[in-house]
């Protein structure tokens, strides 16, 4: 299990399948936030957080029970965000959080710009709650639970899904098990 801290200084050394635990500053984001930052930088405007070396959460979290900083904040399908995760890639980010597969685009420039994005397990909600220790609203307050949060965490498992070679643990694991037959036939 490797420790990092986020913001990330340097992802090159992630392979694909490493364990980590995040601590540090994580931001979250959804659909509408990160339509909301393309506009920002088409018009030449500051995003709500740096993004040099940051890591974004796709998650709506819900809402806290009291005295918790967090209600359950499982991660959201990735590939929504892929036509706008390009220009944030571009701009210094350096790590995404979500599940499931990303676009040939998104591999592409996670190579270019030498950054990397992890696989959260869906499902356990509850337990990634309770690596998260402090949350703020940072943008956005109307979108709800897709507001852009500023979420301070400790030990945050998750999987290096894709690395900054472009390895994906979803085109090995499809390799590994995929019967001798078919393996001949590619």
């Amino acid at each position: 299990m490797l420790s990092l801290t986020a913001p990330l200084q340097d992802a090159g050394g992630l392979r694909a399948g490493d364990q980590v635990e995040l601590s540090g500053v994580l931001y979250t984001a959804r659909d509408a936030a990160h339509q909301r930052f393309n506009q920002l930088i088409k018009a030449g405007e500051p995003l709500p957080f740096p993004l040099e070396g940051a890591v974004i959460y796709y998650v709506g979290p819900c809402p806290a029970k009291p005295g918790e900083p967090i209600g359950s904040a499982g991660p959201t399908t990735s590939c929504r965000m892929d036509g706008l995760t390009i220009p944030l890639l571009e701009r210094g980010l350096k790590g995404t959080i979500g599940k499931g597969g990303r676009s040939p685009e998104v591999v592409e420039a996670l190579k270019k710009y030498k950054a990397v994005y992890f696989a959260a397990v869906g499902g356990a909600a509850a337990l990634i709650a309770q690596r998260i220790k402090k949350v703020e609203v940072l943008a956005y307050p109307d979108l709800g639970p897709e507001a852009v949060h500023r979420l301070t965490v400790e030990r945050f498992p998750a999987i290096v899904a894709i690395d900054s070679a472009g390895n994906s643990i979803y085109e090995q694991g499809v390799a590994k098990y995929r019967h001798p037959s078919l393996k001949e036939a590619n």
